[in-house]
């Protein structure tokens, strides 16, 4: 079996790929509202009935939550896990889209053809590359050059509750050589990337109080602790004069970027001028001695993401609050423990909370980052296959944020992702007027069918 003829049908296939997306767009899977619980039921039946329709042997699968789909389709060579998920963000506000979020429509526009609607780029339009690549697969040869099993969730737009319970009682049928995810996008937008790594996350709130009701400045002023003042010592000590966190054994489990890594993302053109610029700034402000590339890809942060405390209304009151709170988040990288962070940072808040004060911690999860074994030999011949399609060079690269799921699937099945994607920086996710180009949803199913013949290959 070649890939030449599918990729010649996949081109002459192209507009009824199309209206296909735009049937399973319309259906307004919105998860984190219950008012859409029966459209995501019908999402989820749509993708069963379109699994079936290539011959796999698909079903919904029930959770507490909105359901789960699997399907098989059996073929030769290794057996591999597709994963993608069914459900969208909320469209509000509505009065900023342009056109209506669930009547997806094809336009022109100065970059090029687009289709535009809610979940186009994320992740309908990703997902059905991947199934568009396997339809034409069977089209052309009656069966696939892999064994592939589709996983596609409804709930990753709502924190996932049911994956993990999901992912434990279905192991053995969900586990495989590797996972391939659809949920990225390109770099640069033209250049095709496979994320290595992904950055765990670790959420915590502090909550200080101090006297038993605001009081009045000018009474007590210098006399009584101001959480506000505590607060902002303790922030300002979570950091060094060159960007470095203070927090004892914050660097543990930190990797060194090789001088190859680091060779191979400064030939990307990065342009950080430009990447600043585009939200209004011009002076990179992360930890010295690293790139704004480096800094989001392979370093760890601690990042202040909300204060409050006092009067923040119109005019002044002259008041010190009984309360002040901040929420930080910690982007973590190689084998960094978000548990010994969390009892080292809180410690060092303790330290630095007076004797007339209290505080109390809010946890808001935690998660290690990914790092994936690339010796594996999938991830070359996916490089190579991407190369071919896309005329440039692939590249290895890394989130900055976080895609819980390729962790659980190595913490659960034990087994790595493959996170390629065909996004691009404009596409709007979640936001009004999202879209995805056709050139991306056409060579990307392009992509995912050059992906399985090199797979097979041995």
């Amino acid at each position: 079996m070649t890939v030449t003829p599918v990729l010649a049908r996949i081109d002459q296939d192209l507009p009824q790929a199309i209206q296909r997306l735009q049937a399973l767009l319309r259906i307004p899977s919105i998860s984190t509202d219950p008012a859409y619980n029966d459209a995501c039921d019908d999402a989820a039946d749509w993708l069963v009935e379109e699994l079936q329709s290539i011959g796999a042997d698909a079903s919904k699968r029930p959770t507490p939550g909105r359901p789960m789909v699997v399907g098989h389709l059996d073929g030769d060579g290794p057996e591999v896990l597709f994963y993608g998920h069914y459900d969208v963000q909320p469209v509000d506000p509505l009065d900023l889209w342009d056109t209506p979020p669930f009547e997806p429509e094809l336009q022109d526009t100065p970059k090029g053809k687009v289709i535009r609607g809610r979940g186009t780029a994320d992740d309908k339009g990703q997902l059905m590359t991947f199934v568009e690549a396997c339809r034409n697969w069977i089209a052309e040869h009656g069966r696939l050059p892999v064994k592939v099993t589709f996983f596609f969730e409804g709930e990753e737009e709502s924190g996932s509750p049911s994956l993990i319970p999901f992912l434990e009682e279905n192991a053995d049928e969900l586990r495989k050589e590797v996972a391939l995810i659809c949920d990225t996008g390109l770099f640069n937008d033209k250049v095709p990337a496979i994320i290595a790594s992904l950055r765990g996350m670790l959420g915590q709130e502090i909550i200080l109080r101090g006297a038993s009701r605001d009081l009045h400045s000018g009474h007590y002023g210098g006399a009584a602790a101001n959480p506000i003042k505590v607060l902002s010592h303790i922030l300002a000590s979570l950091h060094d004069e060159s960007g470095r966190v203070t927090i004892p054994g914050f660097y543990d489990g930190v990797p060194e970027l090789s001088p190859e890594r680091r060779a191979e993302w400064g030939s990307l053109g990065f342009d950080t001028a430009t990447f600043l610029g585009d939200v209004g700034l011009s002076h990179p402000a992360g930890e010295d001695g690293f790139s704004a590339l480096e800094a989001t890809w392979a370093r760890p942060t601690c990042e202040f993401n909300g204060i409050r405390g006092g009067y923040a209304g119109d005019g002044f009151k002259t008041v010190l609050p009984a309360e002040a709170a901040a929420k930080i988040s910690f982007r973590l990288v190689g084998d960094q423990d978000p548990y010994k962070i969390c009892a080292a940072f809180q410690a060092q808040v303790r330290r630095l909370v007076p004797p007339d004060m209290e505080v109390e911690f809010v946890d808001h999860g935690a998660s290690k980052a990914s790092m994936m074994q690339m010796e594996h030999p999938l991830f070359d011949k996916t490089k190579a296959a991407l190369t071919e399609e896309w005329g440039l060079p692939a590249t290895f690269t890394a989130a900055g944020g976080s895609i819980p799921v390729a962790g659980y699937f190595q913490s659960i099945l034990g087994m790595d992702s493959i996170l390629a994607g065909w996004g691009k920086d404009d596409d709007g996710l979640h936001s009004p007027n999202e879209k995805y180009d056709v050139e991306s949803f056409h060579k990307g199913t392009r992509s995912w069918a050059r992906v399985l013949g090199k797979i097979a290959e041995g």
